[in-house]
C-alpha cells in the first residue's frame, strides 16, 4: 500500500492519461498491427497487449524503472545516466526512441514546474543526454512522490495499460465495454509482471521484440495513421 494519501494521489496522477506527457498520442506499433491485419478483434487486441506486457515491459522498461528508482533514491546520478543510455540504445525503431525521449522530456518539464523543482535530482535528470528517457524520468517522479519501487512499477504499468487500451479503442476500433474487459485482463496480469520485473537483475535486461520493432518501423512510413507510433 502507498505510504500516505499524498503518495497514493501522486501515483494516481502519474498513472493518469491526463498527465501532460503525450502518452495518448502513441500506439507503440499497435496501429501498424491493425493495418497489417494482425489485430482486428477484442481478443486479438487483448492478446497483443498481454504479450507486449510480458515480453517487452516485464523484461525492459519495468526493471529499468526499478533500477532507476534505486539510483535516484540514493542520488546515484551516474547509475541513472547509464540506465538512460541503455534505454535509448535499445529502442529498435526511430519512433520508439522518439517516444522515449519526448515523454521523458515532457515529464521532466512537468517536474521542473512543480513543488519539488528545486530538488537537485530534477536538474540532473534534465541534463541527461541526449534526453531523459521515459522510464528513467518516471522513476525520479515516483521517488519524489515518496513511493517505493513496487508502487512505482504498478502505477507505470497501469498507466501504460490504460493508454494502450484507449489506443485500441481508436485503432481497431473497439467499444467502451470491450476496452474495459481488456483493461481488466491487463490489470489482472500486472501484479505478477511487476514482481518479475523487480526480481530481474541488470544482466538479464532484455529489449528484443522483433515483430514489435518491425511493425513500429513500418508505421513510420504508413500512409494514413492516427498515432505518432
Amino acid at each position: 500500500m502507498a505510504d500516505s494519501p499524498a503518495t497514493l494521489l501522486r501515483l494516481i496522477w502519474l498513472a493518469s492519461p491526463a498527465l501532460p506527457v503525450g502518452g495518448f498520442s502513441y500506439s507503440e506499433g499497435l496501429e501498424a498491427a491493425v493495418d497489417a491485419g494482425r489485430v482486428g478483434t477484442e481478443a486479438q487486441a487483448a492478446g497483443w497487449l498481454l504479450d507486449q506486457l510480458h515480453l517487452a515491459l516485464a523484461r525492459a522498461d519495468l526493471p529499468v524503472l526499478a533500477h532507476a528508482h534505486a539510483a535516484w533514491r540514493d542520488s546515484k546520478v551516474d547509475r541513472a545516466a547509464a540506465l538512460n543510455d541503455w534505454v535509448l540504445a535499445t529502442r529498435e525503431s526511430a519512433e520508439f526512441r522518439l517516444q522515449a525521449e519526448q515523454m521523458g522530456r515532457s515529464l521532466v518539464e512537468w517536474l521542473r514546474n512543480g513543488e519539488q523543482a528545486a530538488d537537485p535530482r530534477v536538474a540532473a535528470c534534465a541534463r541527461l543526454q541526449p534526453a531523459p528517457a521515459w522510464p528513467v524520468a518516471y522513476a525520479l517522479a515516483t521517488v519524489l512522490a515518496q513511493a517505493d519501487a513496487r508502487e512505482a512499477l504498478l502505477a507505470c504499468a497501469f498507466g501504460w495499460a490504460e493508454n494502450m487500451t484507449q489506443a485500441a479503442m481508436k485503432a481497431v476500433p473497439l467499444g467502451q465495454a470491450a476496452a474495459q474487459r481488456m483493461l481488466a485482463r491487463l490489470a489482472q496480469a500486472i501484479p505478477a509482471v511487476v514482481e518479475e520485473a523487480l526480481a530481474r537483475p541488470d544482466d538479464a535486461l532484455q529489449a528484443h521484440a522483433p515483430m514489435l520493432a518491425i511493425l513500429s518501423s513500418r508505421h513510420e512510413a504508413q500512409y494514413s495513421r492516427l498515432f505518432r507510433s
